[in-house]
């Protein structure tokens, strides 16, 4: 059992009636729950009431689901919460706006945030929508978010919506950076059009550097896996280019667990440690931020710390363990709002 307190978001509709709403909050006191903070969301035939709940340890959800159901109570979703919970929705819209505003390409992950969503992507086809899943237009892209713990209201869609509109989304994954030097390179999605421009980055790319990507002795790339690599498979390619040259690229590529990513990079020797690698992990950790992506997994030889390094210049926190002869780094996401892309360090 649970020894130190846990802390839980609650939608529940109650009765139209006088004091429905203190009867409830005193009978989670009586449960020695604290009700840390309180909102309002407006629904067709009345209100949501949103609360953030500190449960005593031990407490189940089950058991706060029982407490709203003995008050005539309905909750219509439970989860885990944090300190960013404790904020109304209009705080959070302005928050994620100011994230998405100093880190270019974080939009997904802004929307994400606004809606309390379990994960924010491009669409990659049609969408059907239903209380879980709903789809966001921009100018050039579709965004599709899901959310299992609770359906989406009309005011959270048109919050977000308001968000996307004000930010000018037209490419989410889109972002720039200047290095330490003054260079300006330019982070993209890779395109399958792209296959020549990454084949000539490989050519460019020292047999070490291309040892410590591929693990094997690879100088050029097989034509056939150019489009795999642009264009994985459920996965996310990311490109950096500086005038007419592809100068790097990093991928992520979901792993059987859910919460967890695979990601890699390779950046051409002239490029290295001018920042390209961390503005490559950076983009790519908002893309797995926003996809309910947890942690980022990268594979690299037991002697290369260049995954390790790049971390924790972009200030995301970063382990490591041996494991099947390899090294394999573990990358949070959870912080990446916390480092600016824009002025590349290392």
């Amino acid at each position: 059992m649970e020894s130190t307190p846990k802390t839980w978001r609650l939608r529940v509709e109650l009765d139209d009636s006088p004091g429905a709403l203190a009867r409830m909050t005193i009978r989670l006191a009586e449960r020695e729950c604290n009700v840390l903070a309180l909102s309002v969301i407006p629904v067709p035939g009345g209100v949501i009431d949103e609360l953030v709940v500190r449960a005593a340890p031990g407490l189940l959800p089950a058991d706060l689901v029982a407490a709203v159901k003995a008050e005539g109570g309905r909750c219509v979703g439970i989860t885990s919460a944090d300190m960013r919970d404790l904020v109304d929705g209009p705080t959070a819209a302005l928050r994620a706006a100011g994230h998405a505003m100093k880190l270019p390409g974080g939009v997904c992950d802004a929307v994400r945030g606004v809606l309390g969503a379990d994960s924010v992507v491009v669409a990659d086809g049609d969408v059907e929508e239903n209380d879980h899943r709903i789809r966001i237009e921009t100018a050039d892209a579709t965004l599709v978010a899901r959310r299992g713990w609770a359906p989406f209201t009309h005011v959270e869609v048109a919050r977000a919506e308001a968000l996307v509109e004000l930010l000018g989304a037209g490419a989410p994954t889109t972002s720039a950076l200047m290095t330490e030097d003054g260079m300006a390179v330019v982070l993209r999605p890779g395109l399958v059009g792209d296959a020549d421009a990454v084949a000539a980055l490989h050519t460019r790319c020292s047999m070490g550097t291309l040892f410590n990507r591929y693990h094997s002795g690879l100088r050029t790339l097989p034509r056939r896996w150019l489009h795999r690599l642009l264009t994985p498979p459920r996965g996310t390619t990311v490109l950096a280019q500086c005038a007419d040259q592809v100068i790097g690229m990093g991928q992520l590529i979901p792993m059987s667990t859910p919460d967890s990513a695979e990601v890699s990079l390779l950046v051409e020797d002239a490029w290295q440690g001018r920042g390209v690698g961390t503005g490559l992990l950076l983009a790519l950790a908002r893309t797995a931020r926003a996809a309910g992506y947890r942690e980022l997994v990268g594979w690299c030889l037991t002697a290369e710390t260049g995954l390790l390094r790049t971390a924790a210049k972009a200030g995301l926190p970063v382990s490591s363990r041996r494991e099947d002869g390899l090294l394999r780094v573990s990358v949070g996401s959870s912080r990446v709002e916390s480092a600016s892309p824009q002025v590349a360090s290392g």
